[in-house]
């Protein structure tokens, strides 16, 4: 189910989508997971937005990076990661998007629920 969810401290709904996944699954205020990025771009030598800066940022936050089977890449929605994932909290990456997934909930800005996967993070 999706419930509206944004931690931007002034309320805007642009393209921090990886901020608000990290804010709501760890609690972390937006100020200080959008300094963590810069910083892991600056060490990294990489854009904030890119996957590789995020990907070793959830690493060193404890997650790690699964891949979702490959039997029908556009079929496997957000909504069916959620029905399939009642319990536990993931971030969940579309082609253009990431959520965070909490309980078999979608917290967000807009409902993505309808937009296929490519992967996720889970705690090890």
């Amino acid at each position: 189910m999706f419930k509206h969810y944004n931690p931007n401290p002034s309320g805007l709904v642009v393209d921090d989508c990886a901020i608000r996944a990290v804010c709501c699954l760890e609690g972390i205020a937006w100020e200080d997971v959008a300094t963590e990025l810069f910083l892991k771009s600056y060490e990294l030598k990489d854009v904030q937005t890119s996957i590789n800066v995020f990907n070793s940022y959830m690493k060193n936050l404890g997650y790690v990076r699964n891949q979702i089977p490959n039997t029908c890449p556009d079929c496997y929605t957000v909504r069916d990661f959620c029905n399939d994932n009642p319990q536990g909290r993931y971030i969940v990456a579309t082609q253009t998007h990431v959520v965070a997934i909490i309980d078999g909930n979608n917290y967000d800005t807009w409902d993505s629920s309808n937009e296929p996967i490519m992967f996720y993070w889970a705690r090890q």
